[in-house]
């Protein structure tokens, strides 16, 4: 009976509350999804709030901010999910059949899903909430270190140093010395010897820093969350070296009268400019610069010499003998001055203590120029000849006679001497037999400047060209048109010539093909002649009669700045020498007409030891 009871009210519910039934589970139904709704609104605000907490972890790399951040991640997870611990019976079945379809049957179900209007924006948002973290996986951390080093080894040198500052296991990466040692040579920073490398330790040795490893070490072998931090001596170098050339880009000195915004940024790395008075009001006619010791060595027409410290700006040594002008001189790397004189001698002396080690006697009339190689020295005369010397012994070698004129310019790589004169010609010297193997004929006026690198000889001569010739055959191979007045400087890079002229321009040519590259010009360009010349593989500075010093990038010819600008240039100011080495610029200036002081300026580009360190 009371089953018929039962039985009786549950039909009566089937077939005459039908519509009751169907509320009820409405109302289940709404319940879950408010439930849904409210987990959902839950889970994108924590993931909002996870998202800057991994930022903040990335700055600062704590371990204590990385633990609190787990727990949160983990708290924020277990909420977004807890939906699917209230799934709903329909929703079960739905997952049980998507289980169950084949892979194109779930991406269309999937693409319905989104592109229909089932999902509303906050539900997509919501979605992609998700899958965002799904599809970005530190596959750094999941590679083998050497895999990891050489897929960092693709980035740029700024987008490692970005890179670094992601975790610390990503900064131990990057620091890898190996690693950076490529940037330095893709830089062009390191030479053969890997000077600027070899340099940096020397500095690093005075200022206490974490451990570097050896040139040849890498950090590749031993790199883990738990190793400890090494320091890049390679990284290290290339960071000084972009400031170095920061630098001489945009930097500014105390009390620099020009104004601009873009030199004016940095400048507490900047030093102040050095002014070395001496020789009075005479002519500073030749400038030598030893950057590893940091002597500088000025010979002047009132038949003195100066040793100068480019560190301090003081005058070490007043070397005097000559009895005429000096107009010519060199400077070993173990600081041995070779000086020649109008009074027809050259003198050897010891820089560091100013003594006269040798006289040389042997020309008849001004030594005007002269070439040093290891021991030899080829000095050229305004009595068209030429000799070898050898300065350990202050013996006269060689004499090397053919010219009928004055000597001007002469190179000298140990074997084979190359001369200029007035006479027009070239000519190509062996040393030890004493020969000439080539007279090169083709200037129609006087030859002024050479460059020699063993294969390639190049002549600027007064007739305005610039000529090119094989030093083994003695063919010449393409003459430089374009100057219109005498060559005055010269320097050879590789297949890169720049040329300084008269006319007021500079050129830089490429010798394989004869090709002027650029012409450094415009309205920024000297408004006189230009008296020297220097260029590496970034820029070029040239000094000239109208007091300024200029610096142009050598890859686009654009003016960058003045390095110098004589408040006497215009009206008697002159530039007469420069310098340079990677962070130091020496220029001897002057005047004709006692309108500026003769002196030495020696500007430093290098950043200060305790602001680099501080700012790496």
């Amino acid at each position: 009976m009371e089953a018929k009871r039962h039985s009786s009210e549950e039909q009566l519910c089937d077939n005459d509350d039908e519509e009751l039934c169907s509320e009820k589970r409405e109302a289940e139904s709404s319940e879950d999804e408010a439930v849904c709704d409210s987990l959902i609104n839950c889970a994108i605000s924590k993931k909002r709030k996870l998202e800057l907490n991994k930022n903040a972890l990335c700055k600062n790399d704590s371990n204590t901010k990385r633990v609190s951040l787990i727990s949160e991640e983990n708290s924020c997870d277990n909420s977004a999910f807890n939906c699917a611990n209230v799934k709903p019976s329909r929703l079960q079945e739905w997952l049980q059949m998507f289980h169950n379809w084949s892979n194109c049957e779930r991406l269309a179900a999937l693409d319905a899903l989104v592109s229909s209007e089932i999902c509303d924006i906050q539900q997509i948002r919501y979605l992609l909430s998700l899958i965002e973290p799904q599809l970005q996986r530190d596959f750094i951390s999941l590679l083998p270190k050497e895999l990891s080093l050489y897929v960092l080894a693709f980035l740029e040198p700024k987008d490692l140093l970005k890179a670094a500052q992601t975790c610390r296991y990503w900064r131990i990466l990057c620091e890898d010395n190996l690693l950076w040692r490529e940037k330095c040579l893709e830089e062009g920073l390191l030479d053969d010897n890997e000077t600027i490398v070899d340099l940096f330790r020397k500095r690093l040795s005075r200022t206490p820093v974490s451990p570097l490893p050896s040139p040849s070490a890498s950090t590749s072998s031993t790199a883990s969350v738990n190793s400890p931090f090494v320091r890049s001596e390679y990284k290290l170098a290339y960071l000084r070296q972009k400031s170095i050339e920061y630098n001489w880009r945009y930097g500014r000195f105390p009390n620099d009268s020009e104004t601009s915004s873009t030199s004016s940024r940095k400048c507490r790395y900047m030093k102040e400019i050095l002014h070395l008075k001496g020789h009075d009001d005479h002519v500073i006619t030749c400038l030598q610069f030893n950057p590893n010791s940091n002597l500088i060595v000025s010979g002047s027409d009132d038949n003195t010499l100066k040793v100068w410290s480019s560190k301090t700006g003081r005058c070490l040594r007043t070397l005097t003998g000559h009895t005429g002008g000096v107009w010519s001189s060199q400077l070993s790397p173990n600081n041995i001055v070779i000086s020649g004189s109008t009074d027809r001698t050259l003198k050897v002396w010891n820089a560091l203590t100013g003594e006269c080690i040798h006289t040389l006697y042997g020309h008849t009339s001004t030594v005007r120029c002269m070439a040093l190689h290891g021991s030899k020295v080829v000095s050229g005369s305004r009595d068209a000849t030429l000799r070898v010397w050898d300065i350990n012994t202050g013996e006269c070698c060689h004499v090397l006679v053919g010219h009928v004129a004055a000597v001007r310019c002469v190179q000298f790589n140990g074997k084979i001497v190359v001369s200029g004169a007035y006479d027009y010609l070239v000519k190509v010297w062996d040393v030890n037999s004493e020969t000439c193997l080539h007279t090169l004929e083709g200037h129609t006026n006087r030859v002024y400047s050479l460059q020699f690198d063993g294969e390639n000889i190049v002549s600027g001569s007064l007739d305005t060209s610039i000529r090119v010739w094989s030093a083994t055959t003695g063919v010449l191979k393409h003459t430089l048109i374009g100057h219109q007045s005498l060559t005055s400087g010269m320097q050879l890079r590789g297949s890169i010539l720049v040329s300084g002229n008269a006319d007021s321009t500079v050129k830089v040519w490429d010798i394989n093909n004869g090709q002027c590259l650029q012409t450094l010009a415009g309205p920024n360009k000297h408004q006189s002649a230009v008296t020297c010349l220097q260029f590496n593989s970034r820029f070029v500075i040239t000094s000239s009669d109208d007091g300024t010093v200029k610096l142009w990038d050598l890859r686009t010819g654009e003016f960058i700045r003045n390095l110098v600008s004589l408040s006497s240039g215009g009206s008697g100011g002159v530039v007469w020498r420069i310098r340079a080495s990677n962070t130091k610029l020496v220029c001897a200036v002057g005047s004709r007409n006692g309108t500026e002081e003769t002196k030495l300026l020696v500007l430093d580009f290098d950043p200060d030891d305790d602001d680099f360190m501080d700012n790496v």
